[in-house]
């Protein structure tokens, strides 16, 4: 059964920094691309945020994330990982991981960025 289980997030000040993961099962990770979304408020839809390759060469990021969140992956721990640097208030949502192609989400974590 696909698990996605996502961790890391919490309440930080503007400019602070955040790292989130998420641990993959249930499927083969490294044969799958993976993205990070956010859904910012309820009943919002979600938001691409970065996704990378099957083997981390690749990534993109939305232009709301570039310069200031990495994501990155490791195949050997089943894992995803966001970075996040630079935190706006307007960073603040729910965020996600999901393998693309599989229909599976996780419950996300909180990220709230305030003062």
């Amino acid at each position: 059964q696909v698990q996605l289980v996502e961790s890391g997030g919490g309440l930080v000040q503007p400019g602070g920094s955040l790292r989130l993961t998420c641990a993959a099962s249930g499927f083969t990770f490294s044969r799958y691309a993976m993205r990070w979304y956010r859904r910012q408020a309820p009943g919002k839809e979600r938001e691409l945020v970065a996704g990378i390759g099957t083997s981390g060469g690749i990534t993109n990021y939305a232009d709301s994330a570039k310069g200031r969140f990495t994501i990155s992956r490791d195949n050997a721990k089943n894992t995803v990982f966001l970075q996040m640097n630079s935190l706006k208030p307007e960073d603040t949502a729910v965020y996600y991981c999901h393998a693309f192609g599989l229909a599976r989400w996780g419950q996300g974590t909180q990220v709230t960025v305030s003062s």
